[in-house]
């Protein structure tokens, strides 16, 4: 029995120790203070830009914010973010179509005719890692 309650508690404390990863984002380029920065993670390729895995906001100070994502499990992942200038919580639009505000994302994936894709944004994080990136509005 006690062997049995050692495994247990081994197995237990391995899948805890899993999820250690954590995501820093430092963003600049901002052309005010005014607003906030919204920033999304997306743990999937099908929900990029739809629907994020986790989000968070910041104020903006000298044109800068900063924000970190903790106890995020293994995996590949995509950040987003953009300007709120505005505050009213979504990602204004011209016609529709063309984002009115400025928007990021991970390893500055370009937006060429059209949203970046998932492809050049993700990134993997894995065994406890630290992984910075610094997005440039």
């Amino acid at each position: 029995m006690q062997t049995v309650l050692t495994y247990f508690a081994i197995l237990l404390t391995g899948l805890l120790l899993q999820a250690q990863n954590s995501i820093a984002v430092n963003i600049t380029g901002f052309k005010s203070n005014q607003g906030s920065v919204m920033v999304g993670l997306y743990n999937e390729e099908g929900d990029f830009l739809k629907e994020y895995y986790q989000s968070n906001s910041s104020e903006i100070t000298d044109k800068k914010a900063s924000i970190t994502f903790t106890d995020i499990p293994d995996g590949v992942y995509a950040i987003s973010c953009y300007h709120d200038e505005d505050a009213n919580g979504e990602l204004n639009f011209f016609m529709g179509m063309y984002p009115t505000e400025d928007t990021g994302t991970s390893n500055n994936a370009p937006a060429k005719f059209g949203p970046p894709k998932w492809e050049d944004a993700k990134f993997e994080v894995k065994n406890g890692e630290l992984k910075t990136f610094e997005i440039n509005l």
